[in-house]
C-alpha cells in the first residue's frame, strides 16, 4: 500500500465512530492517540519514549470489549501525566468513543495494515498526510495551521538551510518548516552520519525550535517531530506576542506561516520590544521575524504574509521602512489563490 492508500483507509475508519457523534477534527484527535502508538511499535521506540508495557501496541490490540476500553482510559491518564515529550502529546487526552466495539474496531483495522509497506522514516509523512486530509476535509480549524508540504519543501530548498545553524518558527503549527528543514540536512549529511560528534550533538538539541500558541496544535506538532526523530525540547507551548516570546532571539534561520487576522477586541501584543504597535497580528510576527534574526550578515527569513502586510499604510508602512533598513529584501513571491483557510486571502512569500 502506498501512504495516500493508507492515509485514506484511517481516514475512511472515521465512519465507524459518527455514531458516537465524533466530528472530524475530533477524529483526527482521536485516532492519533491510538496512531501514535502503533507507529512508535514500528519504529520499535516505545521504551525508549516511556510507553509502559501494559499499554504497548501488542498488548493492547489482545484486549477486546469493556476491558480495552477502561486499558484504554487509563492509559490515556496515565500517559498524560508522564514527564517530556510523551506527557505533552496525551495531556489532558480523553476519549469520546463510547462504544467498545468501535474502539475495537479501530485497533483492529490499523493492526490489519500492511505496516511493512512503508518506509519507517516515511511514517511521520504518513501521519502528515492524515493532517492534510483533515485540513481539506474541513478547512475552518485545521487550515489555520496547516502549510502544505510542497509549499514548505520550496521554501526551504530556497533557504537552504547549513549545519550549526539555529532555526526558528514563532508560530509552529505542527512543525513542518522544521521537519523539513531537518530533512533537508540529513540529505546533504548522509542522515548526520558525516558530522562530527559535536555536531551531531548540536543539531540533535540545539539546532530547531518553535513557539505555538495553541496547546492542541502543539500536542499534534511534538508528535510530528517525534515520528520524524527530532528532539521537541525547544517546541514551546506558548504566545510568540507575549513576554515570552522576547528570548527568542537570535536565529540564523526563520521559516514560518504567521496566523492570518488581528488579536481578539483589537489587543495588542503584550510584549514590550517591539518598536511599532498594532493589534494586526501577521505586523507583529513580521517585527518579531526581522528583529529576531542574527545581526551577522548571513540570517535569512522566508515568511508566508497576506497581501495587507505588503500594502496597509500608517503603522504597516512604517514596519515596511523598519525592515528595509534592516534586511535586504530579496524576493517576493506571489501564491496561487485558494491555497490556505482564508480563501479570499492572496498570499505571498516573503524572503
Amino acid at each position: 500500500m502506498t501512504n495516500n492508500e493508507i492515509v485514506q483507509k484511517l481516514w475512511n475508519l472515521c465512519n465507524v465512530l459518527r455514531d458516537d457523534g465524533i466530528t472530524y477534527h475530533e477524529y483526527v484527535t482521536e485516532l492519533t492517540y491510538i496512531l501514535f502508538l502503533k507507529m512508535a511499535s514500528e519504529l520499535d521506540t516505545e521504551k525508549k519514549i516511556g510507553i509502559d508495557n501494559k499499554y504497548t501496541w501488542n498488548e493492547l490490540k489482545k484486549l477486546d470489549g469493556i476491558e480495552l476500553k477502561k486499558t484504554y482510559q487509563q492509559m490515556l491518564i496515565d500517559l498524560s501525566n508522564k514527564s517530556g515529550s510523551l506527557g505533552i502529546i496525551y495531556r489532558n487526552a480523553q476519549t469520546k468513543i463510547e462504544e467498545p466495539a468501535n474502539l475495537k474496531k479501530i485497533f483492529s483495522e490499523i493492526d490489519k495494515i500492511d505496516w511493512y509497506s512503508v518506509d519507517k522514516e516515511d511514517l511521520g509523512d504518513l501521519y502528515e498526510g492524515l493532517l492534510e486530509k483533515n485540513a481539506s476535509e474541513k478547512k475552518s480549524g485545521a487550515g489555520q495551521y496547516f502549510t502544505p508540504r510542497v509549499l514548505i519543501d520550496s521554501i526551504v530548498r530556497m533557504t537552504k538551510p547549513e549545519i550549526g545553524e539555529r532555526i526558528f518558527d514563532p508560530a509552529g503549527g505542527t512543525f513542518g518548516f522544521i521537519i523539513e528543514a531537518d530533512k533537508y540536512l540529513k540529505s546533504k549529511t548522509d542522515n548526520y552520519f558525516t558530522l562530527t560528534a559535536e555536531q551531531y550533538e548540536f543539531q540533535e538539541k540545539e539546532a530547531f525550535s518553535a513557539c505555538e500558541l495553541v496547546p492542541d496544535t502543539h500536542r499534534l506538532g511534538v508528535m510530528n517531530a517525534l515520528l520524524h526523530g527530532i528532539d521537541s525540547n525547544y517546541f514551546i507551548q506558548g504566545d510568540t506576542l507575549s513576554e515570552l516570546g522576547k528570548s527568542l532571539k537570535n536565529y540564523d534561520l526563520i521559516l514560518s506561516n504567521p496566523p492570518f487576522g488581528t488579536k481578539k477586541g483589537g489587543e495588542r501584543a503584550t510584549r514590550d520590544d517591539l518598536m511599532h504597535e498594532t493589534s494586526n497580528k501577521q505586523l507583529n510576527f513580521m517585527q518579531i521575524i526581522y528583529n529576531s534574526l542574527k545581526k551577522n550578515g548571513k540570517s535569512r527569513a522566508a515568511v508566508i504574509i497576506p497581501d495587507n502586510v505588503l500594502f496597509e499604510g500608517g503603522v504597516g508602512k512604517d514596519i515596511r521602512v523598519d525592515l528595509l533598513n534592516k534586511c535586504n529584501v530579496h524576493t517576493i513571491l506571489r501564491l496561487p489563490t485558494g491555497i490556505f483557510y482564508a480563501q479570499g486571502v492572496k498570499t505571498n512569500v516573503l524572503f
